[in-house]
């Protein structure tokens, strides 16, 4: 099933190996998003922002209603509109112009983050998202998670023997996505969310 137009494909195995190009999306400077590598220095090399876990980043919008209370909405929480964290100060995100034409996953996701921290320990939180124009006639600006993944750092390397991460030393993470069968319709934005918090999906990490 391709998300995106509600249209059901049809692949000879997957994820599909034949009519599919392997593409990479690059974090450029100034929260811009891009299938080109940033060029030169200018700007920022870098994003920063404190993970306080006395104030998580939630993974849904306050209040979180019990998960099987009355009026609980945990079955769809996937699809929520991930604009209730876009402005906290713990959370970055990268993001294209709108699409000149339409862009079709299909197959395995990957992102690779080159990142460091003070602590000995940090949690790496990855989404995907499908921005919509302002002038959607239903969502208009709305943010659909398309992905999303947690890393807790010390796993890095394996899940069976966890290690500290040595502090202010940038190391890459490589944080699978699984797969997906999506399209972001033209003038759609494509955007990279990250941060350190999915409370109370997961436990806070102290660091």
């Amino acid at each position: 099933f391709e998300a995106g137009t509600n249209a059901w494909r049809s692949y000879d195995s997957w994820p599909p190996r034949q009519n599919v190009t392997g593409r990479r999306l690059y974090l450029q400077p100034g929260g811009a998003l891009g299938f080109d590598p940033p060029r030169g220095s200018a700007g920022k090399p870098f994003e920063a922002y404190v993970s306080d876990p006395a104030k998580p980043v939630p993974y849904r919008a306050r209040p979180i209603l019990p998960t099987f209370g009355r009026g609980s909405t945990w079955s769809i929480w996937l699809a929520d509109d991930q604009r209730f964290v876009q402005d906290r100060p713990d959370v970055v995100a990268w993001e294209t112009p709108p699409l000149t034409e339409d862009v079709t996953l299909a197959g395995a996701i990957e992102a690779h983050l080159f990142a460091a921290t003070s602590g000995t320990d940090a949690d790496w939180v990855v989404k995907l998202i499908d921005v919509m124009p302002e002038n959607d006639a239903k969502l208009p600006g709305y943010q659909f998670m398309v992905a999303n993944e947690v890393l807790r750092g010390r796993f890095n390397k394996s899940f069976e023997k966890p290690s500290a991460i040595k502090a202010n030393v940038t190391r890459e993470y490589a944080i699978d996505l699984h797969t997906q069968n999506y399209r972001f319709r033209k003038g759609h934005r494509i955007r990279v969310q990250v941060s350190s918090g999915s409370h109370p999906r997961y436990a806070r990490n102290l660091g």
